[in-house]
Protein backbone atom coordinates (compact mmCIF):
# COMPACT_ATOMS: atom_id res chain seq x y z
CA UNK A 1 0.00 0.00 0.00
CA UNK A 2 3.21 2.49 0.47
CA UNK A 3 3.94 2.49 -3.08
CA UNK A 4 0.57 2.76 -4.24
CA UNK A 5 -0.56 5.82 -1.89
CA UNK A 6 1.10 8.72 -0.13
CA UNK A 7 -0.72 10.55 3.21
CA UNK A 8 -1.56 13.93 2.78
CA UNK A 9 -2.90 16.45 5.84
CA UNK A 10 -5.19 18.75 6.87
CA UNK A 11 -7.18 20.41 9.82
CA UNK A 12 -9.32 17.18 9.10
CA UNK A 13 -6.59 14.59 9.59
CA UNK A 14 -5.00 12.49 7.59
CA UNK A 15 -6.06 11.00 4.21
CA UNK A 16 -4.48 8.29 1.34
CA UNK A 17 -4.05 9.68 -1.60
CA UNK A 18 -3.26 7.54 -4.70
CA UNK A 19 0.43 7.97 -5.50
CA UNK A 20 0.75 8.97 -8.81
CA UNK A 21 -2.64 11.46 -8.55
CA UNK A 22 -2.33 15.40 -9.67
CA UNK A 23 -4.94 16.03 -7.33
CA UNK A 24 -4.50 16.18 -3.16
CA UNK A 25 -6.03 15.87 -0.01
CA UNK A 26 -8.99 18.56 -0.29
CA UNK A 27 -9.94 17.06 -4.35
CA UNK A 28 -10.36 13.75 -2.07
CA UNK A 29 -12.20 15.13 0.39
CA UNK A 30 -14.64 17.18 -2.67
CA UNK A 31 -15.18 13.52 -4.31
CA UNK A 32 -16.39 12.26 -1.06
CA UNK A 33 -18.55 14.85 0.21
CA UNK A 34 -20.11 16.01 -3.68
CA UNK A 35 -21.32 12.61 -5.48
CA UNK A 36 -24.05 14.91 -7.39
CA UNK A 37 -24.04 15.73 -10.47
CA UNK A 38 -21.96 12.39 -11.73
CA UNK A 39 -19.56 14.85 -14.20
CA UNK A 40 -16.44 17.45 -13.29
CA UNK A 41 -16.83 20.98 -13.81
CA UNK A 42 -16.87 22.00 -17.66
CA UNK A 43 -13.56 21.73 -19.49
CA UNK A 44 -13.70 24.99 -20.46
CA UNK A 45 -13.90 26.35 -16.59
CA UNK A 46 -10.66 24.18 -15.57
CA UNK A 47 -8.75 26.06 -18.41
CA UNK A 48 -10.33 29.02 -17.92
CA UNK A 49 -8.98 28.70 -14.03
CA UNK A 50 -5.28 28.08 -15.61
CA UNK A 51 -5.24 31.21 -17.16
CA UNK A 52 -6.18 32.97 -13.58
CA UNK A 53 -3.48 31.24 -11.72
CA UNK A 54 -0.54 31.88 -14.98
CA UNK A 55 -1.53 35.35 -14.49
CA UNK A 56 -1.39 35.41 -10.90
CA UNK A 57 2.07 33.28 -10.92
CA UNK A 58 3.71 35.97 -13.15
CA UNK A 59 2.38 39.15 -10.90
CA UNK A 60 3.96 37.26 -7.51
CA UNK A 61 6.94 35.97 -9.24
CA UNK A 62 7.47 40.22 -10.90
CA UNK A 63 6.70 40.56 -7.20
CA UNK A 64 9.73 38.42 -5.38
CA UNK A 65 7.05 36.03 -3.83
CA UNK A 66 9.17 33.29 -5.89
CA UNK A 67 12.88 34.46 -7.01
CA UNK A 68 13.59 33.70 -10.41
CA UNK A 69 14.71 30.28 -11.19
CA UNK A 70 13.45 26.63 -11.89
CA UNK A 71 10.46 26.80 -9.58
CA UNK A 72 8.90 29.72 -10.84
CA UNK A 73 9.33 28.36 -14.39
CA UNK A 74 7.66 25.05 -13.17
CA UNK A 75 5.01 27.26 -11.41
CA UNK A 76 4.13 28.83 -14.69
CA UNK A 77 4.38 26.18 -17.14
CA UNK A 78 1.85 23.80 -15.07
CA UNK A 79 -0.11 26.76 -15.58
CA UNK A 80 0.32 26.68 -19.00
CA UNK A 81 -0.79 22.85 -19.08
CA UNK A 82 -4.11 23.94 -17.39
CA UNK A 83 -5.06 26.83 -19.51
CA UNK A 84 -3.99 24.58 -23.08
CA UNK A 85 -6.04 21.70 -21.41
CA UNK A 86 -3.51 19.08 -21.09
CA UNK A 87 -4.38 18.85 -17.25
CA UNK A 88 -8.00 19.29 -17.37
CA UNK A 89 -8.74 15.70 -17.21
CA UNK A 90 -7.17 15.66 -13.45
CA UNK A 91 -10.09 18.59 -12.33
CA UNK A 92 -12.39 15.93 -11.08
CA UNK A 93 -14.52 17.49 -8.62
CA UNK A 94 -18.17 17.51 -9.38
CA UNK A 95 -19.81 20.07 -10.57
CA UNK A 96 -22.28 21.09 -8.25
CA UNK A 97 -20.48 21.57 -4.76
CA UNK A 98 -20.66 23.32 -1.52
CA UNK A 99 -17.97 25.75 -0.48
CA UNK A 100 -18.73 28.75 -3.17
CA UNK A 101 -16.50 26.69 -5.75
CA UNK A 102 -13.53 26.26 -2.95
CA UNK A 103 -13.11 22.75 -4.04
CA UNK A 104 -12.84 23.26 -7.77
CA UNK A 105 -10.41 25.83 -6.87
CA UNK A 106 -8.19 23.99 -4.66
CA UNK A 107 -8.64 21.26 -7.25
CA UNK A 108 -6.47 23.31 -9.96
CA UNK A 109 -4.34 24.72 -7.05
CA UNK A 110 -3.33 20.83 -5.62
CA UNK A 111 -2.98 19.82 -10.11
CA UNK A 112 -0.80 22.58 -10.72
CA UNK A 113 1.29 22.45 -7.36
CA UNK A 114 2.27 18.32 -8.09
CA UNK A 115 2.51 19.20 -11.83
CA UNK A 116 4.94 21.90 -11.01
CA UNK A 117 7.03 19.54 -8.61
CA UNK A 118 7.40 16.71 -11.78
CA UNK A 119 8.55 18.91 -13.57
CA UNK A 120 11.33 19.84 -10.77
CA UNK A 121 11.51 15.93 -10.06
CA UNK A 122 9.92 16.09 -6.87
CA UNK A 123 7.80 13.51 -5.49
CA UNK A 124 4.13 14.51 -5.44
CA UNK A 125 2.67 15.68 -2.16
CA UNK A 126 6.02 17.78 -1.23
CA UNK A 127 3.94 20.81 -0.61
CA UNK A 128 7.13 22.13 1.63
CA UNK A 129 8.97 22.79 -1.52
CA UNK A 130 5.72 23.96 -3.75
CA UNK A 131 2.48 24.23 -2.14
CA UNK A 132 -1.10 24.54 -3.26
CA UNK A 133 -2.39 27.17 -1.05
CA UNK A 134 0.80 29.04 -0.17
CA UNK A 135 1.98 28.88 -3.51
CA UNK A 136 -0.65 28.66 -6.34
CA UNK A 137 -3.34 30.21 -4.05
CA UNK A 138 -0.83 33.20 -2.93
CA UNK A 139 -2.59 36.65 -2.76
CA UNK A 140 -6.22 35.28 -3.87
CA UNK A 141 -9.05 33.16 -3.07
CA UNK A 142 -11.97 31.05 -3.99
CA UNK A 143 -14.32 34.03 -4.00
CA UNK A 144 -12.32 36.15 -6.65
CA UNK A 145 -10.26 33.26 -9.20
CA UNK A 146 -13.94 31.60 -9.23
CA UNK A 147 -16.23 34.20 -10.50
CA UNK A 148 -13.13 35.50 -12.90
CA UNK A 149 -13.11 32.10 -14.64
CA UNK A 150 -16.38 31.49 -14.86
CA UNK A 151 -16.44 34.93 -16.79
CA UNK A 152 -12.73 34.19 -18.67
CA UNK A 153 -14.76 30.72 -19.78
CA UNK A 154 -18.22 32.11 -20.48
CA UNK A 155 -16.58 34.97 -22.83
CA UNK A 156 -15.15 32.42 -24.58
CA UNK A 157 -18.13 29.74 -25.38
CA UNK A 158 -20.37 33.04 -26.32
CA UNK A 159 -17.77 33.84 -29.16
CA UNK A 160 -18.27 30.26 -30.57
CA UNK A 161 -22.61 30.80 -29.54
CA UNK A 162 -22.24 34.23 -31.71
CA UNK A 163 -20.28 32.33 -34.71
CA UNK A 164 -23.40 29.82 -34.87
CA UNK A 165 -26.16 32.19 -34.62
CA UNK A 166 -24.73 34.31 -37.44
CA UNK A 167 -24.22 31.03 -39.80
CA UNK A 168 -27.95 29.87 -38.72
CA UNK A 169 -29.25 33.58 -39.34
CA UNK A 170 -27.44 33.18 -43.18
CA UNK A 171 -29.06 30.58 -43.91
CA UNK A 172 -32.11 31.28 -43.63
CA UNK A 173 -31.24 34.52 -45.45
CA UNK A 174 -30.29 32.57 -48.32
CA UNK A 175 -33.59 30.31 -47.91
CA UNK A 176 -35.20 34.02 -47.95
CA UNK A 177 -34.16 34.49 -51.35
CA UNK A 178 -34.15 31.01 -52.74
CA UNK A 179 -38.19 31.17 -51.60
CA UNK A 180 -38.92 34.39 -52.45
CA UNK A 181 -41.73 33.35 -55.14
CA UNK A 182 -43.44 31.12 -52.75
CA UNK A 183 -46.86 32.16 -52.10
CA UNK A 184 -48.50 30.82 -49.21
CA UNK A 185 -51.28 30.95 -46.98
CA UNK A 186 -50.29 33.27 -43.44
CA UNK A 187 -51.64 32.18 -40.45
CA UNK A 188 -53.01 33.73 -37.03
CA UNK A 189 -53.93 31.90 -34.15
CA UNK A 190 -53.34 29.00 -36.34
CA UNK A 191 -56.38 29.89 -39.07
CA UNK A 192 -55.63 31.24 -42.47
CA UNK A 193 -55.04 34.77 -42.22
CA UNK A 194 -53.42 36.52 -45.56
CA UNK A 195 -50.93 35.75 -48.21
CA UNK A 196 -47.28 35.70 -47.42
CA UNK A 197 -44.55 34.70 -49.11
CA UNK A 198 -42.08 31.65 -47.88
CA UNK A 199 -39.37 34.06 -48.61
CA UNK A 200 -40.44 36.32 -45.98
CA UNK A 201 -41.48 34.00 -43.33
CA UNK A 202 -37.73 32.77 -43.67
CA UNK A 203 -36.42 36.05 -43.39
CA UNK A 204 -38.72 36.99 -40.16
CA UNK A 205 -36.81 34.27 -38.92
CA UNK A 206 -33.03 35.94 -40.07
CA UNK A 207 -34.53 38.91 -38.22
CA UNK A 208 -35.05 37.51 -34.89
CA UNK A 209 -31.56 35.82 -35.20
CA UNK A 210 -30.03 38.95 -36.04
CA UNK A 211 -31.10 40.46 -32.78
CA UNK A 212 -29.97 37.37 -30.40
CA UNK A 213 -26.39 37.56 -32.26
CA UNK A 214 -26.14 41.67 -31.21
CA UNK A 215 -27.55 40.54 -27.58
CA UNK A 216 -24.68 37.70 -27.50
CA UNK A 217 -22.91 40.10 -28.46
CA UNK A 218 -23.38 42.68 -25.83
CA UNK A 219 -23.11 39.85 -23.33
CA UNK A 220 -18.89 40.19 -23.20
CA UNK A 221 -19.20 44.03 -22.05
CA UNK A 222 -21.11 43.03 -19.23
CA UNK A 223 -18.71 39.77 -17.90
CA UNK A 224 -15.21 41.38 -18.66
CA UNK A 225 -15.57 43.31 -15.63
CA UNK A 226 -13.69 41.18 -12.71
CA UNK A 227 -13.07 41.10 -8.98
CA UNK A 228 -9.77 39.21 -9.28
CA UNK A 229 -7.03 41.14 -6.88
CA UNK A 230 -9.99 41.52 -4.42
CA UNK A 231 -9.46 37.84 -2.63
CA UNK A 232 -11.92 36.66 -0.03
CA UNK A 233 -14.85 39.72 0.19
CA UNK A 234 -13.23 42.34 -2.08
CA UNK A 235 -11.08 44.19 0.48
CA UNK A 236 -7.98 42.90 -1.08
CA UNK A 237 -7.20 41.06 2.29
CA UNK A 238 -3.95 39.43 1.94
CA UNK A 239 -2.56 40.66 -1.35
CA UNK A 240 -0.22 43.46 -2.25
CA UNK A 241 -1.77 47.10 -3.41
CA UNK A 242 0.82 46.16 -6.52
CA UNK A 243 -0.58 43.04 -7.11
CA UNK A 244 -4.14 43.92 -7.07
CA UNK A 245 -3.38 46.74 -9.41
CA UNK A 246 -1.40 44.52 -11.88
CA UNK A 247 -3.36 41.35 -11.78
CA UNK A 248 -5.98 42.21 -14.08
CA UNK A 249 -3.89 43.76 -16.71
CA UNK A 250 -1.81 40.57 -17.24
CA UNK A 251 -4.94 38.27 -17.36
CA UNK A 252 -5.72 41.29 -20.38
CA UNK A 253 -2.65 40.46 -22.01
CA UNK A 254 -2.64 36.33 -21.69
CA UNK A 255 -6.06 36.55 -22.63
CA UNK A 256 -6.50 39.00 -25.32
CA UNK A 257 -9.84 39.94 -23.73
CA UNK A 258 -10.33 42.96 -22.40
CA UNK A 259 -10.50 42.42 -18.81
CA UNK A 260 -11.17 45.51 -16.55
CA UNK A 261 -11.23 45.85 -12.73
CA UNK A 262 -14.23 46.40 -10.81
CA UNK A 263 -14.57 49.62 -10.07
CA UNK A 264 -16.17 48.20 -6.51
CA UNK A 265 -14.74 44.84 -5.82
CA UNK A 266 -16.69 43.87 -3.02
CA UNK A 267 -20.38 44.30 -5.04
CA UNK A 268 -18.45 42.87 -7.73
CA UNK A 269 -17.84 39.62 -5.32
CA UNK A 270 -20.92 39.19 -3.26
CA UNK A 271 -23.45 40.43 -6.31
CA UNK A 272 -24.31 37.78 -9.11
CA UNK A 273 -26.84 39.71 -11.02
CA UNK A 274 -24.63 39.98 -14.52
CA UNK A 275 -24.76 36.69 -14.79
CA UNK A 276 -28.91 36.69 -14.31
CA UNK A 277 -28.66 39.56 -17.29
CA UNK A 278 -26.45 37.64 -19.39
CA UNK A 279 -28.83 34.16 -18.50
CA UNK A 280 -31.69 36.58 -20.14
CA UNK A 281 -29.86 37.42 -23.62
CA UNK A 282 -29.63 33.41 -23.77
CA UNK A 283 -33.17 32.67 -22.62
CA UNK A 284 -34.14 35.34 -25.52
CA UNK A 285 -32.26 33.32 -28.02
CA UNK A 286 -33.52 29.97 -26.49
CA UNK A 287 -37.05 31.58 -27.00
CA UNK A 288 -36.16 32.27 -30.73
CA UNK A 289 -35.09 28.85 -31.48
CA UNK A 290 -37.76 27.58 -29.85
CA UNK A 291 -40.63 29.45 -31.92
CA UNK A 292 -38.45 28.52 -35.12
CA UNK A 293 -38.23 25.16 -34.55
CA UNK A 294 -42.18 24.86 -33.57
CA UNK A 295 -43.13 26.77 -36.54
CA UNK A 296 -40.84 24.40 -38.97
CA UNK A 297 -42.46 21.24 -37.57
CA UNK A 298 -45.74 22.94 -38.21
CA UNK A 299 -45.02 24.03 -42.13
CA UNK A 300 -43.82 20.72 -42.42
CA UNK A 301 -46.14 18.47 -41.13
CA UNK A 302 -48.03 15.78 -42.63
CA UNK A 303 -46.64 15.85 -44.79
CA UNK A 304 -49.74 14.34 -46.97
CA UNK A 305 -52.34 15.24 -44.37
CA UNK A 306 -50.99 18.03 -42.44
CA UNK A 307 -49.77 21.56 -44.03
CA UNK A 308 -47.09 19.88 -46.19
CA UNK A 309 -45.59 23.65 -47.32
CA UNK A 310 -41.65 22.58 -46.63
CA UNK A 311 -40.13 19.64 -46.54
CA UNK A 312 -37.00 18.61 -44.10
CA UNK A 313 -33.96 17.01 -44.46
CA UNK A 314 -34.88 13.16 -43.77
CA UNK A 315 -32.17 12.70 -41.07
CA UNK A 316 -33.66 8.96 -39.78
CA UNK A 317 -36.46 6.63 -39.70
CA UNK A 318 -39.15 8.40 -37.64
CA UNK A 319 -41.03 5.08 -36.56
CA UNK A 320 -40.28 1.41 -35.05
CA UNK A 321 -43.65 0.42 -36.09
CA UNK A 322 -44.70 2.82 -39.29
CA UNK A 323 -43.19 2.38 -42.45
CA UNK A 324 -41.98 5.09 -44.21
CA UNK A 325 -42.60 7.69 -41.31
CA UNK A 326 -39.83 10.00 -41.49
CA UNK A 327 -39.71 12.68 -38.52
CA UNK A 328 -38.77 16.23 -37.46
CA UNK A 329 -36.15 14.78 -35.25
CA UNK A 330 -33.62 18.35 -35.42
CA UNK A 331 -36.22 21.02 -34.35
CA UNK A 332 -37.53 17.87 -31.65
CA UNK A 333 -33.66 17.98 -30.94
CA UNK A 334 -33.33 21.88 -30.76
CA UNK A 335 -36.63 22.61 -28.90
CA UNK A 336 -35.97 20.12 -25.84
CA UNK A 337 -32.09 22.05 -25.59
CA UNK A 338 -33.93 25.27 -25.56
CA UNK A 339 -36.14 24.34 -23.21
CA UNK A 340 -33.01 22.86 -21.21
CA UNK A 341 -31.57 26.00 -21.44
CA UNK A 342 -34.43 28.18 -20.42
CA UNK A 343 -34.71 25.90 -16.88
CA UNK A 344 -30.90 26.59 -16.71
CA UNK A 345 -31.78 30.45 -17.00
CA UNK A 346 -34.36 29.59 -13.76
CA UNK A 347 -31.81 27.91 -11.55
CA UNK A 348 -29.09 30.73 -12.48
CA UNK A 349 -31.66 33.01 -11.11
CA UNK A 350 -32.52 31.42 -8.16
CA UNK A 351 -29.35 30.82 -7.01
CA UNK A 352 -28.03 34.41 -7.62
CA UNK A 353 -30.57 35.75 -5.58
CA UNK A 354 -29.67 33.29 -2.87
CA UNK A 355 -26.78 35.15 -2.15
CA UNK A 356 -26.02 36.20 1.53
CA UNK A 357 -24.18 39.06 2.76
CA UNK A 358 -20.49 39.54 1.73
CA UNK A 359 -20.62 36.42 -0.83
CA UNK A 360 -22.85 33.80 -3.01
CA UNK A 361 -22.08 30.41 -1.92
CA UNK A 362 -24.13 28.89 -4.86
CA UNK A 363 -21.44 30.12 -7.43
CA UNK A 364 -21.11 26.71 -8.65
CA UNK A 365 -24.64 25.97 -10.26
CA UNK A 366 -24.25 29.48 -11.35
CA UNK A 367 -21.49 28.02 -13.33
CA UNK A 368 -22.89 25.07 -14.53
CA UNK A 369 -26.01 26.52 -15.06
CA UNK A 370 -24.51 29.45 -17.41
CA UNK A 371 -21.64 27.27 -19.04
CA UNK A 372 -24.60 24.47 -20.03
CA UNK A 373 -27.04 27.25 -21.42
CA UNK A 374 -24.58 28.65 -23.72
CA UNK A 375 -23.27 24.58 -24.87
CA UNK A 376 -26.72 23.36 -25.46
CA UNK A 377 -27.46 26.80 -27.75
CA UNK A 378 -24.16 26.57 -29.20
CA UNK A 379 -24.79 22.77 -30.61
CA UNK A 380 -28.16 23.47 -31.43
CA UNK A 381 -27.49 26.33 -33.66
CA UNK A 382 -25.28 24.26 -35.22
CA UNK A 383 -27.11 21.41 -35.85
CA UNK A 384 -30.23 23.21 -37.00
CA UNK A 385 -27.83 24.66 -39.72
CA UNK A 386 -26.56 21.93 -40.94
CA UNK A 387 -28.93 19.27 -40.41
CA UNK A 388 -32.38 21.13 -41.22
CA UNK A 389 -32.42 24.58 -42.86
CA UNK A 390 -29.66 24.02 -45.08
CA UNK A 391 -31.94 21.25 -46.53
CA UNK A 392 -35.15 23.10 -46.28
CA UNK A 393 -37.30 22.74 -49.91
CA UNK A 394 -40.06 24.34 -50.80
CA UNK A 395 -43.19 22.29 -52.09
CA UNK A 396 -44.69 24.70 -54.36
CA UNK A 397 -47.62 22.82 -55.37
CA UNK A 398 -48.57 22.45 -52.24
CA UNK A 399 -48.51 26.07 -51.94
CA UNK A 400 -50.41 27.30 -54.91
CA UNK A 401 -53.48 24.57 -53.96
CA UNK A 402 -53.63 26.13 -50.48
CA UNK A 403 -53.61 29.37 -52.30
CA UNK A 404 -56.01 28.57 -54.70
CA UNK A 405 -58.47 26.93 -51.58
CA UNK A 406 -57.99 29.16 -48.75
CA UNK A 407 -60.14 32.01 -47.53
CA UNK A 408 -57.15 33.64 -46.82
CA UNK A 409 -57.05 34.43 -50.40
CA UNK A 410 -59.73 36.53 -50.44
CA UNK A 411 -58.05 39.36 -48.16
CA UNK A 412 -55.94 40.13 -51.21
CA UNK A 413 -59.52 41.70 -52.66
CA UNK A 414 -59.94 43.87 -49.93
CA UNK A 415 -58.39 46.59 -52.16
CA UNK A 416 -60.07 46.17 -54.81
CA UNK A 417 -63.90 45.17 -53.91
CA UNK A 418 -64.21 46.06 -50.05
CA UNK A 419 -64.36 43.88 -47.16
CA UNK A 420 -68.31 43.46 -47.45
CA UNK A 421 -67.80 41.75 -50.67
CA UNK A 422 -64.93 39.90 -49.92
CA UNK A 423 -66.93 38.27 -47.11
CA UNK A 424 -69.62 37.55 -49.82
CA UNK A 425 -66.97 35.84 -51.65
CA UNK A 426 -65.58 33.51 -48.53
CA UNK A 427 -69.23 32.48 -47.89
CA UNK A 428 -69.99 31.62 -51.11
CA UNK A 429 -67.07 29.64 -51.45
CA UNK A 430 -67.54 28.00 -48.36
CA UNK A 431 -70.69 26.65 -49.03
CA UNK A 432 -70.05 25.82 -52.67
CA UNK A 433 -66.94 24.40 -52.15
CA UNK A 434 -65.27 26.38 -54.90
CA UNK A 435 -62.05 28.50 -54.35
CA UNK A 436 -61.60 31.76 -53.94
CA UNK A 437 -60.57 32.58 -57.14
CA UNK A 438 -63.29 30.65 -59.31
CA UNK A 439 -66.05 32.72 -57.08
CA UNK A 440 -64.59 35.94 -57.87
CA UNK A 441 -64.45 35.34 -61.09
CA UNK A 442 -67.56 34.14 -62.24
CA UNK A 443 -69.24 36.69 -59.99
CA UNK A 444 -67.57 39.02 -62.13
CA UNK A 445 -65.73 41.11 -59.55
CA UNK A 446 -62.48 40.80 -60.96
CA UNK A 447 -61.17 38.96 -64.10
CA UNK A 448 -58.76 36.09 -63.61
CA UNK A 449 -55.10 38.51 -64.47
CA UNK A 450 -56.40 40.94 -61.46
CA UNK A 451 -56.79 37.85 -59.17
CA UNK A 452 -53.66 36.60 -60.02
CA UNK A 453 -51.90 39.47 -60.03
CA UNK A 454 -53.51 40.47 -56.68
CA UNK A 455 -52.18 37.06 -55.15
CA UNK A 456 -48.33 37.63 -56.96
CA UNK A 457 -45.26 37.58 -55.19
CA UNK A 458 -45.18 41.29 -55.77
CA UNK A 459 -48.18 41.86 -54.56
CA UNK A 460 -48.16 39.95 -51.50
CA UNK A 461 -44.67 41.17 -50.63
CA UNK A 462 -45.23 44.60 -51.07
CA UNK A 463 -45.64 46.75 -47.57
CA UNK A 464 -49.44 47.99 -47.85
CA UNK A 465 -51.47 48.92 -50.92
CA UNK A 466 -50.76 51.28 -53.44
CA UNK A 467 -52.25 54.69 -52.72
CA UNK A 468 -54.63 54.55 -55.55
CA UNK A 469 -56.34 51.06 -54.42
CA UNK A 470 -59.29 52.08 -53.12
CA UNK A 471 -62.08 49.58 -52.80
CA UNK A 472 -64.65 49.24 -56.05
CA UNK A 473 -67.38 49.32 -53.62
CA UNK A 474 -66.08 52.58 -52.06
CA UNK A 475 -65.51 54.15 -55.20
CA UNK A 476 -69.19 52.81 -56.83
CA UNK A 477 -68.70 50.58 -59.76
CA UNK A 478 -72.19 51.07 -60.94
CA UNK A 479 -72.74 54.49 -59.78
CA UNK A 480 -70.55 57.21 -59.09
CA UNK A 481 -69.82 57.47 -55.14
CA UNK A 482 -71.52 61.15 -55.13
CA UNK A 483 -74.12 59.70 -56.94
CA UNK A 484 -73.23 60.17 -60.69
CA UNK A 485 -72.79 57.42 -63.34
CA UNK A 486 -70.77 57.98 -66.16
CA UNK A 487 -66.93 58.63 -67.26
CA UNK A 488 -64.98 59.69 -63.89
CA UNK A 489 -67.27 57.74 -61.14
CA UNK A 490 -64.63 55.10 -60.68
CA UNK A 491 -62.24 57.91 -60.43
CA UNK A 492 -59.94 58.40 -57.30
CA UNK A 493 -61.09 61.47 -54.83
CA UNK A 494 -59.68 64.80 -54.93
CA UNK A 495 -58.59 66.29 -52.24
CA UNK A 496 -58.32 69.74 -52.97
CA UNK A 497 -62.47 69.63 -53.22
CA UNK A 498 -64.02 70.60 -49.60
CA UNK A 499 -66.61 67.67 -49.87
CA UNK A 500 -63.93 65.36 -51.43
CA UNK A 501 -66.14 64.80 -54.95
CA UNK A 502 -65.10 66.66 -58.10
CA UNK A 503 -67.48 65.41 -61.11
CA UNK A 504 -68.57 61.95 -59.94
CA UNK A 505 -65.53 60.85 -58.13
CA UNK A 506 -65.79 58.74 -55.87
CA UNK A 507 -65.00 59.40 -52.35
CA UNK A 508 -63.80 58.11 -48.61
Amino acid sequence: MEGQFRTERDLLGEKHIPADALYGIHTARAIENFPLAGRPVYPELARAFGEVKLACAIVNRSLGVWPDGPRADAIEAACREMADGKLVPHVVVDALQGGAGTSTNMNVNEVIANRALEILGARHGDYSLISPADDINCHQSTNDTFPTALKLAAIRLLRLLEEKIVALQEAFQAKEKEFAGVVKVGRTQLQDAVLVTLGREMGAFAEALSRDRWRIYKCEERLRVVNLGGTAVGTGLGAPRRFIFRVVDVLRDITGIGFARAENLIDNTQNADVFVEVSGMLKAHAATLLKIAGDLRLMSSGPDAGLGEITLPGRQAGSSIMPGKVNPVIPEAVSQAAIRAMAEDQCISIAAGLGNLELNAFMPLIADSLLSMIKLLTGACDIFRRFCVEGIRANEERCRRSVSSSIAAVTALVPLLGYEKACEIAAEARASGAGIREVAVRRGLVTPEEFDSLVSPEAVCRLGSPDASFPRAHRGTERGACGKDGPGADREPNPDTADGCDGGTGHL
